[in-house]
């Protein structure tokens, strides 16, 4: 593992509890950093806290929903009381399922919406009151169907894509005032439930073969560029979409899911 060193620094990590986003709080508490890690499910905080208290910094556990700005907002007081200013601020709570547009209802396309997309803005805008201004990183973590449109997945198209269109925005106003935001696109990374819900289990050989490095990637591919994100190293780097992909998202959405038979009548809630 590169070396990187994060010691006395405060990081934030929205839907830190499990999969890439807790591979990144590891990552950043095996450097040093004290974590926050945030999510909806108490008992997933409860488990995330104890394993990140291993590396021996400070760790705390918080509970709330990105889709409701209050809860962020208590979260994010709460760290800020307890660790400090936010030097690293990762944005990663997501959904996502497979479904044609026709069968996908008004409610499913929202849920992800609401998730992905307006959480991204809660988790950014709550965040920036409670950052290291200037020098603070903000990390948003986005997918590769933010570029590649992709069967069965309109609904994480729409919000990846305005994930990352609110990153570059936020970039423009807030670089003046010394805040870095970027986006992270993680391919298919092994052990995720991103990588398990869009490719099947006897699918998944067969998927790593056309990866052009050849492998799904590890949790600690993407940590590895969240910490230099967020070191020295990319101070000049700000507005960014950066893959950790394996060169996946050179393929196409397609390599995701198969294209879908049309259907007569779709959902109509």
């Amino acid at each position: 593992m590169p070396s990187f060193d994060f010691h006395g620094a405060t990081v934030f990590v929205a839907g830190g509890t499990s999969g890439i986003n807790l591979g990144i709080a590891h990552g950043f508490a095996a450097a040093g950093a004290n974590v926050a890690v945030m999510s909806r499910n108490p008992d997933r905080v409860a488990q995330a806290q104890a394993d990140l208290a291993r590396h021996g910094g400070k760790v705390l556990g918080l509970t709330g929903d990105v889709r409701h700005m209050d809860q962020v907002q208590a979260a994010m007081t709460q760290a800020h009381q307890a660790l400090g200013a936010f030097d690293v601020l990762v944005s990663g709570a997501a959904g996502n399922f497979l479904c044609p547009a026709l069968d996908l209802s008004s409610n499913g396309f929202k849920v992800v919406i609401d998730i992905d997309l307006i959480g991204t803005f809660h988790v950014m805008r709550a965040g920036f009151d409670h950052a290291r201004r200037p020098g603070a990183s903000f990390i948003n973590i986005s997918a590769p169907q933010s570029t590649s449109p992709a069967p069965m997945q309109v609904h994480a198209c729409a919000a990846k894509a305005g994930l990352d269109q609110v990153m570059r925005v936020l970039a423009m106003e807030w670089g003046p005032l010394g805040v870095r935001v970027n986006s992270i696109m993680p391919g298919p990374i092994a052990g995720t439930g991103g990588l398990a819900k869009l490719v099947a289990a006897d699918e998944q050989d067969a998927f790593a073969a056309r990866v052009p490095l050849r492998r799904v990637g590890e949790c600690e591919d993407v940590a590895n560029l969240a910490m230099f994100l967020a070191s020295p190293l990319a101070s000049y780097i700000t507005g960014a979409l950066i893959p950790a992909d394996g060169g996946v998202s050179l393929l196409g959405g397609r390599n995701y899911a198969g294209t879908p038979e049309p259907t007569s009548t779709g959902a109509q809630t």
